[in-house]
């Protein structure tokens, strides 16, 4: 299992528009991702569970990824995050 932390920097949080795209991206890795805040843990490749989140501007969330692609997928998804949230 590999991980990563991340804080939200986008003012608006993580809304439906990059919550869309942060959900399609981890859809096209192979390995099982979930994305933890406060306590709760949720699977990222779900639209409705990474919403209900309700992560906000400068929350930091936890990425979790397990796979036989668990490092590549961990590095496509950090990626995501810098560029779009």
């Amino acid at each position: 299992m590999v991980s990563f932390q991340y804080t939200v920097k986008d003012p608006e949080g993580l809304h439906i528009r990059p919550a869309g795209s942060l959900v399609k991206c981890a859809q096209r890795c192979t390995s099982t991702i979930n994305i933890e805040k406060d306590g709760n843990k949720v699977d990222a490749k779900r639209l409705f569970a990474v919403m209900g989140l309700c992560v906000k501007q400068n929350d930091t969330i936890t990425f979790l990824f397990e796979g036989e692609n668990e490092q590549k997928d961990c590095e496509t998804l950090k990626s995501f995050c810098y560029k779009n949230i």
